[in-house]
């Protein structure tokens, strides 16, 4: 990274106060998870983060202009980063180009235009719905904004109740969200969706001038609590100590983390042989789950084509255990959604920068059965790290590539009620946009980029809830 780069950064978080700082956060929101955001005390972190998540970096500091045009700090804009209000203006005209939404922008805009007393009637009409912690003296405009989305009172398609309670004292705002709803409804058809949508059944099939048609999914039902289990296998320490999982600790911590957020009972398994593995699955599938909305299992470990590795070196067909949850083997999940995410390699081969390792230990498979050859398992959904034959990496600190931006994209997405299958499209664009750097490839090391697979028979949408007021953080 530049000097000059962090020597920028550095002098633009010194300029930045407290108030900007919980601006730029909320700002933010479209883009990294609130649990990151709420650790944030300070610029320089914030500025750490958005490098994390690749939003900015040296030579690519759009993001950052865009913030600071934003909160107003249009001094800032023309001594470190060369632009003005006015070039900022033609920029953000074009097209997607843009990062912060429009419905952020408009939540934004409202909380600059209110008064104090305004802010203290806003409070006072939402004593009913949100805690009284939440509505102190010192809770900002933007911070009972974010309290109102955790409970699900305002959403991007739905700012009634914000309307209800503007009307009476700024009727002016009030008609600001009757023009964004308006402008929202009008471009509908035509405008590029934030994220994408759930994988199309008839993917070829378009309207007219060639507008992607998209036609109304039945979701799974989500009413139970807990929806179901959500069971980590994770093999960390193998009998061979150089096949050892470093990191594999960390995905199970966050997988943990973001799953009883979504109300699943998750358990743990670690270090398992490969007749165990198989073993375990089939024990879940024979278990009751008539009270229970969905099933959930992540398998960490090395593997090779179409096959999962135990810590004994043994192998098991990651077949073998889809198949257990068919509709005759698991029938009390039978119409229910079931849901594996395997972290591990399906082959040697890289595809043509951290240090980071490999979920290869062996020789490339041979098996043939592809997964997709199990057309009678409906209502399943299979990720994957990686394609048929290739590496998937992982940081010995930090975790899996896969498994991290997947938890991440889920803290950000679930509660916009986005669906899974548009979830994972947003982790295969984040994951497959990185080049790693596999240092035991040849001296100084390699680039090589992963790109994860998405393998599902789900026949309706699939939403987690998640339990209103609530972030991911514990």
């Amino acid at each position: 990274m530049s000097t000059d780069f962090r020597k920028l950064l550095f002098e633009v978080s010194e300029a930045l106060v407290t108030d900007e700082l919980v601006a730029l956060k909320f700002l933010s929101l479209d883009h990294i998870p609130m649990r990151k955001l709420e650790a944030i005390q300070e610029p320089k972190a914030f500025f750490e983060v958005l490098q994390e998540k690749d939003m900015i970096e040296s030579g690519n500091l759009a993001f950052l202009r865009e913030l600071l045009y934003w909160i107003g700090r249009m001094d800032l804009l023309s001594t470190h980063l060369d632009s003005s209000r006015e070039q900022m203006e033609r920029e953000l005209q074009v097209q997607g180009r843009a990062k912060v939404s429009a419905y952020r922008q408009l939540l934004y805009g409202i909380a600059e235009d209110l008064t104090p007393e305004d802010v203290k009637n806003v409070k006072f009409l939402l004593q009913k719905k949100l805690p009284k912690n939440k509505l102190q003296d010192n809770a900002s405009i933007l911070q009972v904004f974010l309290e109102m989305e955790r409970n699900r009172i305002i959403k991007e398609d739905d700012l009634t109740t914000l309307k209800d309670i503007l009307k009476p004292f700024r009727a002016d705002i009030k008609k600001k969200i009757d023009i964004y709803e308006e402008k929202k409804k009008e471009n509908y058809s035509k405008e590029e969706l934030h994220y994408p949508m759930s994988v199309s059944l008839h993917p070829g099939e378009q309207g007219a001038e060639g507008k992607t048609t998209h036609l109304p999914m039945e979701t799974y039902e989500m009413k139970n609590n807990p929806h179901g289990y959500c069971v980590i296998l994770n093999n960390h320490i193998f009998n061979n100590p150089h096949c050892n999982r470093k990191g594999t600790v960390k995905d199970g911590e966050a997988v943990k983390r973001v799953f009883k957020w979504l109300q699943f009972e998750t358990i743990e398994h670690m270090d398992l042989e490969a007749k165990e593995i198989y073993e375990k699955v089939k024990e879940y599938s024979k278990r009751d789950h008539r009270n229970m909305d969905c099933f959930v299992c992540f398998i960490f470990s090395h593997g090779e084509k179409h096959k999962i590795k135990g810590i004994d070196d043994e192998l098991v067909n990651i077949r073998d255990l889809v198949s257990c949850f068919s509709g005759s083997n698991c029938p009390s999940l039978a119409g229910k959604p079931k849901v594996f995410f395997i972290q591990a390699c399906q082959g040697s081969v890289g595809h043509p920068a951290v240090p980071v390792e490999s979920d290869f230990s062996g020789h490339l498979g041979t098996d043939a059965t592809p997964l997709t050859s199990i057309p009678d398992l409906s209502d399943i959904l299979v990720g994957m790290s990686t394609v048929e034959d290739y590496l998937s990496f992982r940081s010995s600190e930090t975790g899996s590539v896969y498994i991290q931006c997947l938890c991440d994209k889920m803290e950000l997405l679930c509660p916009q009620r986005i669906d899974l299958l548009a979830i994972l499209t947003t982790v295969n664009k984040e994951v497959g946009g990185k080049e790693f750097k596999v240092w035991n490839q040849r001296p100084g090391g390699k680039l090589e980029k992963q790109m994860p697979q998405i393998i599902t028979t789900l026949r309706k949408q699939l939403i987690f809830e998640i339990p209103q007021g609530q972030s991911s953080k514990k």
